[in-house]
C-alpha cells in the first residue's frame, strides 16, 4: 500500500507531503484544482518519462518519492530478478535535474525506468478512462478468467514446456539446415578420405622414399661409381690402399725414434684399417645392388600420389594430410551421427508436444468451469450499476497451435440491451459502460487475488443517484482486502471514504500553488455540502451531507 507521497518542485506543487492509510482514500477538488497535477507526479514515481517543463522552478531540482509498505506482496523474488535491495518498507524516489536529466532511485540504489515499470504493475494501479480500453485486449481477459480459475500454476508448467519445445524445435530446424549442407559436402568428403586412406600416411616417411627413388633410378651410375673407387683404392701397387701400406711401412721404421713418429705411424695404420672398411661396404653395396624397374615404378607411383596430395589440400607435409584426413572424418562421422541426433531431437518434440497438450486441457476445462461464474457475478454487479438488459456472454475455443496463454481463443461478448445481438466487448460496449464493467471486474478479482493498492480517476464520470451509490459501496467493499483510492465528484462516494483528502489552489505571494489537504469530520460535512450544492452552503445541504456521512 502507499503509505506516503512527497512532491516538491512540480508542476503547481512548491512542497507537499502527505501520509496515507489502508481502506477506501477520497480525493476531491474543483475541476483544474490540481488532481491530474497529483496523479502525474504518482505516475513519474511508476515510471512515466520525466519532462522538464513539468518542473515548477527551472533553476531547482525537482523530486518526487513515495514509500510503499509491501510486506504482504511476496516481492522478494521479483526484487532479486530486478537486482534489487528487498524493503518491506521500499521508498521510491524520482529527480529531475535543472538540466532536464532525470534520476530513479530504488531503497536508494539507482533504477531504471523499465525496473520501474515492472515493479510499479505490483504496487499501485491507476485506473483511467485510457485505462479501461485494457479490458477489450486479449492479455487482459486471460488474466482475469486464469485468476478465478486459478490457473497461475498451470500456465507456469504451460510457460516453461512451451519455452522448452520451441527451443528444442529451433535447434532441431538447425539440425535439419546442417544436415541438408553437410550432405551436399557428405559424398566428396568421403572420397577424399577414401583417396588419403589409400596411403598409410602414418608409416609414410617421404625422405625415406625419395632416397629410394634417387637409388632405383641411378643404379646403373651408382654401379659404375662403385667400381671405379673400387679400382682406385684396390688396384695392384697403383692402388691407395698398397701405396697407404708403403707409407705405412716407411713410417714404421722410425716410429722407434720418438713418440711424435710412433703416433704418425699410428695413424697411418688408422686410416689402413678404415679404407679396409670402405673397400668393404663397396663390396657390400656392389653385390647388393640390382636393378629393379617394377620397384622403381612402385616408389616413383607412391611419391607421385603424395605430391598431388600436398598440392590439392594446399600442404607441405606428411603431418599437415594427416590433420585433414582427420577432419573429414570427423565431418563424416557427425553427418552420419545427424539422423540419430534428428531423430532423438524429434522424440523429445513429441514428448512436449504430449506434456503441453495436457496441461493445456487442464488450463482449459478450469477456464471453462469458471466462466458460468464470473458471467453470473459480472451481470449481477451490472444489474446493480444500472445496466440491468446487460449480458456477458464468454466464448472458449481450443484451436490447433500453442499461443502465449495456451491453445483458447478467447472472446467476452457482450450486449447491454434486450433482444441485441452479442458482440465483441470494445464494439458493443460504450465509454461509460466499459468503465462500469472494469469497476466490477476489479472487484471480483479482488475475492480471489491479492491486487496492489488501486486508484480511480473520476471512474463515476456520467453517473449518479443510486448508482453512484452502489460505485461507492463496490470501491467501500474491495477496499476492506486492498487500498483504494477514488478521485471522484460525486458525493455519494466521497461520503464512503475512510479518510478524505482534498486538492485545491492557493495564491502565495502572487504565486498560484496547489495544495493536498487531510479534512477532519467538519471539514468534511462541508466538501460534502459544497459538492451537494455549490459553495453557497444551505442548512438542507449540510443536513444532506451529514446523512450521507452518516
Amino acid at each position: 500500500m502507499l503509505t506516503s507521497l512527497y512532491i516538491k518542485n512540480y508542476a503547481l506543487i512548491d512542497e507537499l507531503n502527505v501520509q496515507f492509510n489502508n481502506g477506501l482514500t477520497i480525493i476531491t477538488g474543483e475541476t483544474g484544482a490540481g488532481k491530474s497535477i497529483l496523479l502525474g507526479g504518482l505516475s513519474l514515481v511508476l515510471g512515466k518519462r520525466a519532462d522538464l517543463s513539468q518542473v515548477k522552478n527551472a533553476d531547482e531540482k525537482c523530486v518526487i518519492e513515495a514509500i510503499f509498505d509491501i510486506a504482504n506482496y511476496n516481492l522478494k523474488t521479483l526484487f532479486k530478478s530486478l537486482d534489487l535491495d528487498y524493503d518491506v518498507q521500499t521508498i521510491i524516489r524520482r529527480e529531475i535535474l535543472p538540466s532536464g536529466k532525470s534520476r530513479a532511485f530504488i531503497n536508494d540504489t539507482p533504477a531504471t525506468l523499465d525496473q520501474l515499470l515492472v515493479l510499479s504493475n505490483y504496487l499501485i494501479d491507476i485506473h483511467s478512462q485510457h485505462q479501461t480500453l485494457q479490458l477489450t485486449q486479449d492479455d487482459y481477459q486471460f488474466m482475469v478468467i486464469d485468476a478465478l480459475a486459478d490457473n497461475a500454476s498451470n500456465l507456469d508448467v504451460y510457460k516453461n514446456l512451451l519455452r522448452d519445445y520451441k527451443l528444442h524445435q529451433r535447434e532441431l530446424e538447425v539440425l535439419k539446415l546442417s544436415k541438408a549442407e553437410m550432405i551436399k559436402e557428405y559424398d566428396y568428403n568421403l572420397f577424399l578420405t577414401k583417396e588419403l586412406n589409400e596411403i598409410d600416411l602414418e608409416s609414410v616417411n617421404i625422405e625415406d622414399l625419395e632416397t629410394q627413388y634417387e637409388q632405383l633410378n641411378n643404379v646403373e651410375v651408382i654401379a659404375e661409381r662403385l667400381g671405379n673407387t673400387k679400382v682406385v683404392l684396390n688396384t695392384e701397387d697403383l692402388g691407395i690402399i698398397d701405396q697407404l701400406n708403403n707409407v705405412k711401412q716407411e713410417l714404421f721404421k722410425i716410429s722407434e725414434f720418438g713418440k711424435t713418429y710412433e703416433s704418425l705411424s699410428e695413424r697411418i695404420v688408422s686410416v689402413g684399417i678404415e679404407l679396409d672398411d670402405v673397400l668393404a661396404e663397396l663390396d657390400h653395396l656392389e653385390e647388393n645392388l640390382s636393378t629393379d624397374p617394377e620397384e622403381l615404378d612402385r616408389v616413383n607411383a607412391k611419391l607421385q600420389i603424395i605430391n598431388n596430395l600436398f598440392q590439392k589440400h594446399s600442404v607441405s607435409n606428411i603431418k599437415e594430410l594427416i590433420a585433414i584426413k582427420n577432419q573429414l572424418k570427423s565431418k563424416i562421422s557427425n553427418t552420419e551421427s545427424l539422423d540419430s541426433n534428428i531423430a532423438k531431437k524429434e522424440k523429445a518434440i513429441e514428448q512436449f508436444n504430449e506434456d503441453l497438450n495436457k496441461v493445456c486441457i487442464k488450463i482449459h476445462n478450469k477456464r471453462k468451469a469458471i466462466t458460468p461464474v464470473l458471467t453470473a457475478k459480472l451481470e449481477t454487479m451490472l444489474s446493480d450499476l444500472g445496466m440491468s438488459n446487460a449480458k456477458f456472454k464468454i466464448e472458449l475455443e481450443l484451436m490447433e497451435q500453442f499461443m502465449v496463454n495456451g491453445k483458447d481463443r478467447l472472446q467476452f461478448l457482450f450486449t447491454a440491451n434486450k433482444g441485441a445481438n452479442f458482440n465483441a466487448l470494445k464494439k458493443a460496449a460504450s465509454g461509460g459502460e466499459l468503465s462500469r464493467i472494469m469497476l466490477a471486474i476489479k472487484s471480483i478479482l479482488a475475492e480471489y487475488i491479492q491486487l496492489p493498492s488501486i486508484m480511480f480517476d473520476e471512474i463515476d464520470t456520467g453517473v449518479s443517484g443510486e448508482i453512484s451509490n452502489k460505485m461507492g459501496d463496490i470501491m467501500k467493499q474491495m477496499s476492506g482486502k486492498m487500498q483504494v483510492f477514488s478521485i471522484t465528484h460525486l458525493p455519494q462516494i466521497a461520503a464512503k471514504g475512510d479518510s478524505h483528502y482534498k486538492v485545491y489552489k492557493t495564491d502565495v505571494k502572487g504565486v498560484t500553488q496547489t495544495q493536498l489537504k487531510k479534512l477532519d469530520e467538519e471539514e468534511r460535512v462541508v466538501e460534502i455540502a459544497q459538492m451537494l450544492g455549490g459553495i453557497d452552503i444551505t442548512e438542507s445541504a449540510m443536513a444532506h451531507a451529514k446523512q450521507l456521512l452518516n
